[in-house]
């Protein structure tokens, strides 16, 4: 897909919002050095063009009770498209997993994944990623705490 053409101000809007997606278009346009109108005019430009995909609310991940992030790394059987594509439409139907990288090198596949202690990680690999045809291995890693964690894109002004 190609880059979107955004000028400086769409940028500073991709921030301001980026920083919080509730300020109210007079905030956001006071940010940008715009008037309300022509800045929300630019942010409804930029949703229909998908540079601004949705809205969502940034949970903490200990406090609702889902402490434990899995990285999971899969090797296929095969490789060829339509192996590629079943795996990545059943692992969709999963809401622990919460990413998912088609990758180079050893691994196909790296999966986050996201549950309240260990035993729902067993419970969740012997139901799921273990039944998936195809796969040829898992290989779990246990995150022990998170360094950084970023939901902004570093976005040039």
């Amino acid at each position: 897909m190609a880059e979107a053409k955004l000028d400086g101000i769409d940028r500073k809007i991709l921030v301001a919002l980026q920083e919080n997606a509730h300020a109210t278009m007079e905030e956001i346009s006071a940010k940008v050095g715009l008037s309300p109108s022509p800045c929300a005019r630019r942010v409804r430009q930029m949703e229909a063009a998908g540079v601004i995909r949705g809205y969502v609310a940034i949970l903490d991940q200990e406090k609702v009770g889902l402490p434990i992030s899995v990285f999971a790394s899969i090797r296929l059987e095969r490789q060829r498209e339509d192996e590629l594509d079943r795996f990545a439409r059943a692992i969709a139907r999963w809401p622990e997993i919460v990413e998912c990288y088609l990758m180079t090198g050893q691994r196909d596949y790296l999966l986050r994944i996201v549950v309240k202690d260990l035993p729902a990680y067993e419970a969740f690999l012997k139901r799921t990623l273990t039944r998936l045809e195809g796969v040829a291995s898992i290989e779990s890693s246990f995150a022990l705490s998170q360094v950084k964690h970023a939901q902004a894109l570093p976005i040039d002004q």
